[in-house]
């Protein structure tokens, strides 16, 4: 922790404790939710294998994994015509990381918040938004509907005792720091030209430049430019951290550099090129518009689980899946029965992450096992606190979507009621996001620490984090609830790209196809999405 960290943390914590002074302290309920962690170690540790089926039942189509590239290849096979398929998800509820939920009667997301409009690359995801009627052609042009699209002001930034527009530092940061802004800048645009970074990474090559950047930490290609400026750097971490769970000097170069190439790439402030926010972001929002609702990505999962019916089978700890001559079988112990379920099917797409699907797949394939080998995954925490009032704000940029704290652990908080109609002020739930991969800020056993730590610990971090810019957050705060991902989000470090990158759009094995976003060596909606669609549309 830097100097000013540490004196801004404990400032926070010193006016809690003045406040105890003149008051009692309020209750704060909460607690974990969202995760059975119990029922993923039974899976785990072995302990279901040796139970018996109870029941064998018969489909055409399993498909183990109902998070979004589960639900994904649901969808691919009911568009093709197959109705005659299960769907098996661990939780009570599908979408695995992009779940959503509500505290206080306020939804607010469980995971993944937001959507990014997608590209011409990422068709298929371009094709669900035109199915939910988020995006339609109008006079030649495709546009998107304005109430699930962002609403301003998008993002700001705590720094140095005042809240600023955008997410890259600007306020007296120095004629250094903005010629290394314009400098990255520059440097992005020319990789842009060089290289196809594309989303979903299934569409580009994978060529001897792009492996050479997978060869190297980015923290190591941003020394080797020389990019050494405090508050770039610091800038570029918190972005591998938000989208990948680990910092720079854990993330490849490839996936640093593919952070702002794939997308809007890298704008330096004020830069004369284009509309541009201080963020780093063209704000053109044919390029740059983010489409979120109060319960994050939960609104997409939703929509997708809801045509499915009697097909979709929750509380399923899959614990064997094992490929014959004449078909699949997959067991499953069903948490509501108490009882394994074995189910006799000729194909089955196993959606799950690589690390699980592993350990279920009998004589797994040599492309899953040395994929298990190389991804890594960083634990991460959601959590979602309700407030009985409106905070009051500091002084400069008016309250956003996103708001973020420069230097912390966490990764600043999104606010649930951002996207309501109804401008009257009134209570909320803020959803605060931490990492806990390798990074400068993390170094210990992130999912030891999920598994041991109390969730008042995580309770306390946060009032602790959130009150620099907000003293009066604690005594509004009414209760906290927490949900733990164990292994949230595969880390795409040096040396992934060269291990998985010859898998291509479809990763199969006999009976078995594979599809789950590790298979692009990253988490986020478009790669898991393309990914199932794909492994579901090949079975027509």
């Amino acid at each position: 922790m830097q100097r000013r960290d540490f004196l801004g943390v404990a400032g926070a914590a010193g006016a809690l404790a003045l406040a105890g002074c003149e008051a009692p302290p309020p209750v704060i309920e909460g607690g974990f939710t969202g995760i059975d962690v119990a029922r993923g170690h039974a899976m785990r540790d072995g302990a279901l294998r040796s139970q018996a089926p109870a029941t064998v039942r018969r489909t055409r189509v399993v498909i183990a994994g109902g998070g979004v590239a589960g639900l994904a290849a649901a969808r691919a096979l009911r568009l093709a015509g197959i109705d005659d398929f299960a769907l098996l998800e661990l939780e009570d509820t599908a979408g695995g990381n992009a779940r959503g939920g509500s505290v206080g009667g306020i939804a607010c997301p469980l995971g993944a918040h937001y959507l990014p409009t997608p590209g011409d690359d990422a068709h298929e995801v371009q094709d669900l938004l035109e199915e939910l009627g988020l995006r339609r052609r109008v006079a030649g042009r495709w546009t998107y509907d304005e109430r699930h699209l962002c609403h301003s002001p998008q993002e700001r930034l705590f720094f140095r005792g005042e809240w600023q527009d955008g997410l890259l530092p600007v306020h007296d940061v120095g004629d250094g720091t903005h010629a290394q802004y314009r400098r990255f800048a520059q440097r992005i645009d020319a990789l842009q030209h060089a290289a196809h970074f594309a989303i979903p990474t299934l569409r580009f090559a994978v060529t001897p430049e792009l492996l050479a950047l997978d060869a190297l930490p980015f923290a190591g290609w941003l020394d080797r430019e020389g990019f050494d400026d405090a508050h770039l750097r610091w800038y570029l971490d918190y972005c591998c951290r938000d989208d990948y769970g680990a910092g720079i000097a854990q993330v490849s170069a490839w996936a640093g550099i593919h952070y702002f190439a794939s997308r809007h790439g890298f704008h330096a402030p004020g830069d004369a090129s284009g509309s541009t926010n201080d963020s780093g972001s063209d704000t053109n929002p044919d390029r740059d518009g983010v489409l979120t609702w109060p319960e994050g990505n939960g609104w997409l999962t939703k929509q997708l689980a809801a045509p499915l019916g009697e097909r979709l089978h929750t509380g399923q700890v899959v614990t064997r899946i094992a490929e014959g001559r004449g078909g699949v079988e997959v067991d499953a112990w069903d948490a509501a029965s108490k009882s394994m379920v074995r189910w006799q099917a000729e194909r089955c797409i196993v959606a799950l992450p690589v690390f699980i699907a592993a350990r279920v797949v009998e004589n797994p394939p040599a492309l899953l096992t040395s994929a298990a080998v190389h991804v890594r995954y960083a634990p991460w925490l959601v959590a979602n606190v309700h407030l009985r009032g409106p905070l009051a704000d500091r002084v400069g940029a008016a309250p956003s979507w996103d708001n973020v704290i420069y230097g912390t652990r966490g990764l600043g908080y999104v606010d649930a009621r951002h996207q309501t109609l109804d401008p009257t002020p009134r209570g909320t739930v803020l959803s605060w996001y931490r990492p806990l991969g390798p990074s400068g800020y993390d170094t210990g056993d992130g999912r030891q620490l999920l598994l041991e730590r109390p969730w008042t610990a995580w309770r306390d971090e946060l009032l602790a984090e959130l009150s620099v810019p907000h003293p009066d957050l604690p005594a509004l705060a009414t209760r906290v609830e927490i949900t733990r991902y164990g292994h949230a989000i595969s880390i795409p470090r040096p040396g992934l790209l060269a291990q998985i990158g010859a898998h291509g759009d479809r990763v199969a094995a006999g009976r078995l196809s594979f599809a789950h976003a590790d298979w692009s060596g990253y988490s986020i909606f478009e790669e898991a999405f393309t990914r199932g669609h794909i492994a579901g549309a090949s079975l027509a």
